[in-house]
């Protein structure tokens, strides 16, 4: 028996469908500042304030990195309660994307910081600069635009996994679609729906995130452009 798909009664829920690309549009460019906010802050402390703080981020950032993030989410919506902080869905999902992208920013900064020449460091020192403002015009602004790949990378990957949070009832895309699925019984053809949507967001994230590391960082990107041809030659 041929298969028969049945698209109109997901179009008709089209209303439904906008308003939870709004929701995941929006939990994943407030996840993408604050936690990109955050791990900046994360690597400036590891660099300027000493051991024992560097060794209290290497520990939040392998917790973070080594649990699943629907675990993570689930502290935050069901064990934030016990303590007396109770979150709407929405905030704590949010929470959880943010301190979830920041680790991983932070060990993606991590290694651009690491990928810059100590010479360099020396140089903004011998100009009487601060060791603050070495950090931020002679270390971060490159190692940021040397990274910036694999940080959009990581971006696209929470837009992705902004899907999990339909598992507290966030009514985000994917939660979007198990509501029309019950509506309409339309299983599969709900999901090719949510499916492409999904790859549309996430290829135009890609491309934006290219263009925004462009026109942030045109002179040191053009210049490892020039270096990945050279090597390739």
């Amino acid at each position: 028996m041929p298969i028969q798909f049945q698209f109109e009664p997901i179009f008709a829920e089209s209303d439904r469908i906008v308003d939870g690309v709004l929701l995941t549009l929006g939990l994943s460019f407030g996840a993408i500042v604050l936690g990109l906010v955050l791990a900046i802050l994360l690597v400036a402390a590891k660099s300027l304030l000493g051991r024992w703080v560097g060794l209290l981020v290497d520990a939040y950032v392998e917790l973070m990195r080594n649990t699943p993030f629907l675990v993570q989410l689930f502290m935050l919506f069901f064990g934030l309660p016990l303590l007396g902080i109770r979150l709407p869905g929405t905030e704590a999902a949010l929470l959880a994307m943010t301190l979830n992208l920041s680790a991983y920013a932070t060990e993606i900064i991590r290694a651009g910081v690491d990928s810059i020449h100590r010479s360099q460091l020396e140089a903004g020192l011998s100009l009487a600069m601060t060791r603050r403002q070495v950090f931020q015009h002679v270390v971060l602004m490159p190692a940021l635009a040397r990274v910036w790949p694999a940080l959009s990378s990581q971006f696209v990957l929470m837009l992705l996994a902004s899907s999990i949070c339909s598992f507290i009832a966030v009514p985000e895309l994917s939660g979007t679609a198990a509501i029309i699925e019950q509506n309409t019984f339309r299983s599969f053809e709900t999901y090719i729906v949510v499916t492409l949507i999904y790859l549309v967001l996430a290829l135009t994230l890609k491309v934006a995130l290219d263009r925004l590391g462009r026109a942030i960082f045109p002179r040191i990107s053009s210049v490892d452009r020039l270096d990945a041809k050279a090597e390739a030659a």
